[in-house]
């Protein structure tokens, strides 16, 4: 039979040459001449892929998924800008304006809490933001062709 101190040894010894493997292999990884290359590609590719997905739209007429949605760009938004990504922050509050019930109010507090050339962004991606709901819900009911009226 093993004793309780050959099994605390054998585990100490795996433990200690894991962590040593794992030294040597970060090491290793960090010294390859295209390590910042690469990840700062790999960074620049996921940046790219998350900003080309945008935001898909909850269905306007389930008023739960509309109220999570927003609640959620607001929460993105207000992150995104205390990281400094105005672009991200001004696009996921611009979403949140879009679906919310009373827009008018949610601007003045937006304009009392934001900096002024944040607010300013933000007026500015409205109009787009609007634009992109209108055809996604017209997209979703289907608009009805001449044929279909027959």
């Amino acid at each position: 039979m093993v004793s309780k101190a050959a099994i605390g040894i054998a585990a100490g010894i795996c433990g200690t040459l894991f962590i040593g493997y794992c030294i040597y292999f970060d090491r290793k990884r960090r010294s390859d001449p295209n390590f910042k290359k690469k990840l700062r590609e790999r960074r620049k590719a996921r940046r790219a892929v998350t900003k080309s997905a945008g935001t898909k739209l909850p269905d306007l007429k389930d008023h739960e998924a509309v109220q999570r949605f927003f609640l959620q760009e607001v929460q993105l938004g207000e992150e995104l800008l205390a990281l400094g990504d105005l672009e991200g922050g001004v696009e996921h509050l611009g979403n949140a304006v879009a679906v919310c019930g009373q827009p008018n109010q949610l601007l003045q507090v937006l304009q009392q809490t934001l900096p002024p050339q944040v607010f300013h962004l933000l007026l500015q991606r409205l109009p787009s933001v609007g634009q992109r709901i209108v055809a996604q819900n017209a997209a979703s009911v289907g608009v009805m062709s001449e044929d279909d009226v027959e």
